[in-house]
Parts: C-alpha cells; sequence; structure tokens
C-alpha cells in the first residue's frame, strides 16, 4: 500500500491504517526526540502525543510533503517546545538544590496528573488503536569490536531494519545512524542491523531477535583495520601534502577517496591498491589490511 491511499484510509478512520502508521514510524520518531530531550521516556511521551493529534486531526489532515518529514517536524517542535518549558522552570528557581531521592508533593502531582492525561487520551481511543500502544516492546542496544577491541563511539554506526536480511523488497530502516549505546525500543520481532565501521567498505549485516519486556545487547564483529596512507620520498620520511588518493579492490573498484597527507580510512579485511597523485605524478603500490592490524601504508614517490 503506497502513502497516499494510507493517508486517505487514515482519513477515514481505519484503524489499520493508523496501526500501519505508528509502526513504521515510532521507533525512529522516539530516538530523534530523545537525542533532543536527553530522555528516552521522555521522547516516548512526546511521540505519542504526536500520534493521538494525528488520529485526531485526520480528517482535516492536509500534507505539502512526505508523511515521515510531517511527522519528523511535529516531533520535533513538541520536543523544542518541552525543553524551553523546562528552561523557564528553571530560570525562575536558579538556587533551588537537584533534587532528592524523594519528590517533592509538586512534582508528585504533576506525575499524577500527567498520568490522568495519558489515560484520558488512552480512552478515547478504540480498542484497535489501544493495542497499537501496547505492542509487546523490547530495547536493543549495540555496540562494535574488532576482535576483542571495542571500536569506540563516533566511528561507528547502525542502521536498523524490520524482518530479516533475506527478505525480498526494499525497505527504509526504522532507526538511522544509531550510535553505541543507545537504545532503540521496537516491538517485539526479528530485525536486522546494518553496522557501518567508518565511511568506506567495511558494513557487516546481522539478523537479531527482540524479546518483549527485555533489553538485548548486541556485539557485530568486524574484520577491519584502521590504514593511515602517506606518499614519501623516502621510507619513513614526511607525508607530502595535497596529495590525491584513491583505494581500489585488485579488481579497479574505488572503495575511497580523500585529499590530505595522510588520511585515515577504516578498511575491511582483503587486498588493495592505493594510488597517489602528487604535482601531475601518479604512484601506486598494492598492499594488504588484516583484521586488528592499524597501521601506515607508506606509497614511494619515485
Amino acid at each position: 500500500m503506497d502513502e497516499s491511499e494510507l493517508l486517505a484510509r487514515l482519513r477515514q478512520g481505519d484503524d489499520d491504517a493508523f496501526a500501519a502508521i505508528f509502526r513504521e514510524h515510532y521507533s525512529w520518531l522516539v530516538l530523534s526526540a530523545a537525542r533532543l530531550l536527553g530522555d528516552r521516556s521522555l521522547g516516548e511521551e512526546v511521540v505519542q502525543d504526536v500520534m493521538l493529534e494525528l488520529w485526531r486531526r485526520r480528517e482535516e489532515l492536509t500534507l505539502t510533503g512526505p508523511l515521515r518529514a510531517y511527522l519528523h517536524q511535529s516531533t520535533r517542535n513538541r520536543a523544542l517546545n518541552h525543553l524551553r518549558h523546562g528552561r523557564t522552570v528553571r530560570q525562575s528557581e536558579p538556587f533551588v538544590r537537584p533534587p532528592t531521592a524523594a519528590p517533592r508533593a509538586d512534582a508528585r502531582v504533576t506525575s499524577r496528573e500527567l498520568q490522568a492525561a495519558v489515560a484520558e487520551a488512552m480512552a478515547e481511543l478504540s480498542p484497535p488503536q489501544r493495542e497499537v500502544f501496547e505492542i509487546p516492546a523490547g530495547g536493543l542496544r549495540i555496540e562494535g569490536k574488532v576482535g576483542d577491541v571495542r571500536i569506540p563511539a563516533g566511528q561507528i554506526s547502525f542502521d536498523v531494519y524490520k524482518g530479516s536480511q533475506f527478505e525480498a523488497g526494499d525497505r527504509r530502516p526504522i532507526a538511522e545512524r544509531v550510535m553505541t549505546s543507545d537504545v532503540v525500543v521496537v516491538p517485539e520481532g526479528t530485525y536486522y542491523i546494518v553496522s557501518n565501521y567508518g565511511d568506506a567498505n567495511s558494513v557487516v549485516r546481522s539478523d537479531i531477535r527482540v524479546q518483549a519486556g527485555k533489553l538485548t545487547d548486541i556485539t557485530v564483529t568486524h574484520r577491519a583495520a584502521a590504514i593511515t596512507l602517506k606518499l614519501v620520498t623516502d621510507q619513513g620520511g614526511e607525508a607530502l601534502a595535497n596529495t590525491a588518493w584513491s583505494v581500489l579492490t585488485p579488481g579497479g573498484d574505488v572503495i575511497k577517496e580523500s585529499i590530505g597527507a595522510f588520511p585515515r580510512v577504516i578498511l575491511a579485511e582483503g587486498e588493495y591498491r592505493a594510488i597517489a597523485r602528487n604535482e601531475g605524478k601518479v604512484f601506486e603500490r598494492e598492499f594488504k589490511v588484516v583484521t586488528g592490524v592499524d597501521g601506515d601504508v607508506e606509497v614511494r614517490a619515485r
């Protein structure tokens, strides 16, 4: 079913259409909101509000672009409003100590009011819609390793897809560029992860299973190494600046291109050819990458 048909059914009050939209967009919207707010539970509240508003305004809904963009902007606006409200509260109490383990009376009242508001909103939903918000879900937390060494945060990211990597058809990720130690909340089921170490060719795909009520920790192992390229006149000499680099497979496919005296590239285990261009001259060298063995590859300018 394409998006235009899905939206048409939503405007007619179709519970299944609403459920399909929720399942496709909920997880990545929560991740986006949580990154802005610094709190996953607040992110979930924001996204649930967005979804409830989508249902309530379904008959008058008019989009000028993709639904994904509309939901993203709506979520971002609500999250920013929450942050602005939070700053206002903090500015009015600049010298209040951080709360102790026991919540203040006004905090308990706020919590009760929030619970009542959520309960009231849930009561307005039909049974199929309430089931959408009560999907059995679990958490997914991912990290990457090379051998026994943990890949530092910031050097690796993960995309999460619904179903198995072996299933036919094109799919969009339900969560993109998930970072190490991020927790992604997804409905119970089978997913596959695409792990990207660096920005070259160290990519690993893994099928995983998420169980309801459990945090599933996944470690993705890459067979790769970090290589620093240098164009030198003599072995161990100073790297020449303004060098244009290409890293190719033995078959001639370009893996990575860059410019600099000593660019660093993450490469999957295997054999390669480095081509360096400097001052109108071309130099090259074949080299091999061994898992976990970081190092320099020097190309002689001769």
